[in-house]
């Protein structure tokens, strides 16, 4: 169960809870703030000269708001949003469609825009750069190439793994924005927010706990926080306390800074079965029984972040930080910095 609750990949049993927690507009964004404040700049100039927005690609951890800004930045245009994923576009006919149909200065959001196939993405940078689609009519030596004017319109692109974007189509996004983890500040905001949207009574530590262990993510928290609710009710408590908010998450087994079963098992792996590191991932997701992308995509930038496990060319190491939160006792060589994250 802890491991459904803090995954940030978005559950779409969730998705009708979500939406009713979305921000719609760039001042109900919390967090990113230098994200925001360009891209409020960009739409407005964009506005100003009745033109579409630059194409926007947009990467970091999943449940960072991706998703949520790409409605917002089709709200503030005022122009209609169409959304579709990568793996979903199989063929280019597929995307040909969808261009095809789109509305002057429209927006089309491109989740996974990493996973687009070779043969959809070829199609997709004459479209980005000059607003035209070129078709291949027929077969064989028949076969001619038909070239169809596009109305002007923003590709907004979402990814997780920006380094596998063919370059060619990175190269095509004039506006490009990394999200970062949320600061805890922000998240605690965050929590209020939701409360507030949901008609949760909450006391002010309590929404500070939830987000301290939330991960740096504004879906994370948002999941801790009905949970802990349901915590709050089987008490038969009208206002979320710190003290349930702390049974709740003990009970979900989200520790102090937010490390599931997973996040432990990997550390404790690493630590026991190859004396802390340096392991290559193939040898960690092997030892967990876990697939290596979901370690690299889920687990590790948040545990990179923490600053409880480093990348190194040999392998992954974990750090001394690591230990000391584990509770795993000084070796050898700590003292003398010869660990990573000694001091820190």
């Amino acid at each position: 169960m802890q491991e459904h609750v803090l995954t940030p990949i978005r559950d779409p049993s969730e998705a009708r809870f979500e939406e009713s927690l979305r921000p719609r507009s760039l001042a109900e964004y919390i967090g990113q703030e230098k994200v925001t404040a360009n891209l409020g700049v960009f739409i407005t100039a964009a506005r100003s000269r009745s033109e579409s927005l630059d194409h926007v690609l947009l990467f970091g951890p999943p449940g960072l708001g991706k998703t949520t800004l790409a409605h917002i930045i089709a709200a503030e245009m005022g122009v209609d949003l169409q959304v579709t994923s990568g793996p979903v576009l199989e063929r280019a006919g597929d995307l040909a469609a969808i261009l095809t149909n789109l509305q002057p200065h429209g927006v089309l959001f491109v989740d996974e825009i990493h996973r687009l196939a070779p043969t959809v993405a070829e199609i997709l940078y004459p479209a980005l750069e000059e607003f035209t689609l070129d078709l291949v009519v027929g077969q064989g030596p028949a076969a001619r190439t038909m070239r169809l004017p596009l109305p002007p319109f923003t590709l907004v692109g979402a990814t997780t793994r920006a380094g596998l974007l063919p370059p060619p189509l990175r190269d095509r996004f004039g506006i490009v924005h990394r999200l970062d983890f949320y600061s805890g500040d922000a998240l605690t905001s965050i929590v209020r927010r939701s409360a507030g949207l949901l008609a949760i009574r909450l006391e002010d530590e309590a929404a500070s706990e939830i987000a301290k262990r939330a991960r740096g993510t504004p879906r994370v928290a948002n999941r801790l926080l009905r949970r802990v609710r349901d915590f709050a009710h089987a008490r038969e408590e009208a206002v979320v306390s710190l003290a349930t908010a702390h049974y709740g998450l003990e009970r979900l087994e989200v520790d102090s800074v937010g490390l599931d079963d997973l996040d432990r098992r990997l550390l404790v792996t690493a630590i026991e079965h190859y004396g802390g590191g340096p392991v290559g991932l193939k040898a960690l997701a092997a030892s967990l029984g876990e697939d290596e992308g979901t370690l690299e995509d889920i687990y590790e930038p948040y545990l990179l972040q923490l600053g409880f496990l480093q990348r190194t060319p040999r392998g992954r190491v974990v750090t001394v930080r690591a230990r000391r939160h584990l509770g795993y006792p000084a070796v050898d060589g700590e003292q003398k910095g010869l660990f990573p994250g000694e001091g820190s």
